[in-house]
């Protein structure tokens, strides 16, 4: 029997969002867009500007972005697929926000992320260390343009 399956992802500029609803679409899953209470503005992601939100988020461990809604349909799902953008090289608080929010017992949550050039093992390895209760299954760093066929693939092995 097959798993029931959910992509939810955080996209602050796009990119993880396409990534996303491919990776839905190829599997055919629920998708849920994890969004925050205040969107982030082009000022708030410059990771060049050190008073920007999300380079003061980045820096404080503790930070947990408000969620707009807390409406995802985790408790249904068997396979979590979460997607964000690396940010760091690691996830977005809000990543934090979102695994804190829900009960993931007995789900098993695969990683995974988009980026111009950094790997999302420290991702992994971050959210394994933080939360320990919940079943990671590890994850790649997708991008933009993968076939269905090349991400039913990837996928396929969880859902089995």
């Amino acid at each position: 029997m097959s798993k029931k399956a959910l992509v939810a992802y955080f996209s602050a500029s796009g990119v993880t969002a396409t990534v996303g609803k491919e990776l839905a679409a190829a599997i055919f899953a629920d998708t849920y867009e994890i969004v925050p209470k205040v969107k982030y503005t082009a000022e708030d992601l410059n990771w060049q500007d050190q008073n920007s939100r999300s380079s003061k988020e980045m820096k404080d461990a503790k930070a947990r972005p408000e969620l707009a809604d807390k409406s995802a349909p985790v408790d249904d799902a068997d396979v979590v697929f979460l997607g964000f953008p690396i940010w760091w090289y690691t996830a977005p608080r809000i990543i934090n926000t979102f695994l804190e929010e829900y009960d993931f017992f007995g789900k098993h949550v695969v990683l995974f992320a988009t980026s111009g050039g950094s790997d999302i093992e420290k991702s992994i390895k971050d959210l394994q260390n933080t939360y320990t209760k919940i079943h990671f299954d590890g994850g790649k760093r997708l991008s933009v343009g993968m076939s269905r066929e090349e991400l039913k693939t990837l996928a396929g092995k969880y859902l089995n």
